[in-house]
């Protein structure tokens, strides 16, 4: 396939899902009212949903998954990630942790900024020693972790079962994640294996930077003005 159309391809893709990941992490009433009303499965449900529709912690991990060589990695890269997040998730909610929400998703965003650059070797290119992966993916963890406490803490959770419910929240958000990651993972895998994948994998990391970009713009535009 042409340069030319994967880049135009990525950037349709681009174009039609970005309204959609700046709306990713709405917060529903239909939501609460199954909380309200469904046990410890709804809150496994309810964070199940929320990470297959939290574009920007998926963009973050597509970027991490484009670096790796084999399943192992894969494994190991994820699983540290998920370490992270598990321990600000629970804790942050445990301990009721209060951050702004739109500075902790304008700093989601930057992750996201943050791997399109480092993939297209931005920092070799500027003469800076690249971080260490595997710590900065268990960093960035921690931090998509408190975007995931934030959220869960708009919902009215009352206080029978509360660690059950974060608990089980935490698992939807794993399962959520799992189910996610399963179809970007082979998309990449299987386009490794053709000749279009240097461009597949220059144009997405553009992209990558460009959808963080706007995403930290827009949390940084909703926390200036108070939305």
């Amino acid at each position: 396939m042409p340069i030319k159309a994967i880049r135009t391809k990525t950037f349709i893709l681009t174009t039609l899902f970005f309204p959609t990941l700046l709306m990713a992490h709405d917060v529903s009433s239909s939501d609460q009212l199954l909380l309200d009303n469904g046990g410890l499965w709804s809150y496994i449900w309810v964070g199940a949903k929320h990470m297959v529709t939290g574009y920007d912690h998926l963009l973050f991990l597509a970027g991490v998954i484009f670096f790796l060589k084999g399943f192992r990695d894969i494994i190991k890269f994820i699983t540290i990630f998920t370490l992270g997040h598990s321990i600000t998730l629970l804790g942050g909610t445990y301990l009721g942790i209060q951050v702004n929400e739109y500075l902790i998703d304008a700093i989601i965003a930057l992750s996201v900024l943050y791997k399109g650059f480092e993939n297209l070797e931005g920092f070799n290119k500027l003469g800076v020693k690249v971080p260490n992966l595997l710590f900065m993916v268990f960093l960035f963890g921690l931090i998509h972790g408190l975007g995931l406490s934030t959220r869960l803490q708009t919902f009215d959770m009352g206080q029978d079962q509360f660690l059950l419910k974060i608990i089980s929240f935490n698992v939807g958000v794993e399962l959520g994640q799992i189910v996610a990651l399963i179809p970007i993972i082979l998309l990449i895998n299987i386009w490794k294996g053709k000749s279009s994948y240097e461009a597949f994998y220059k144009a997405s990391n553009v992209y990558l930077i460009i959808a963080g970009f706007g995403l930290f713009a827009y949390q940084m535009y909703g926390y200036f003005n108070g939305h």
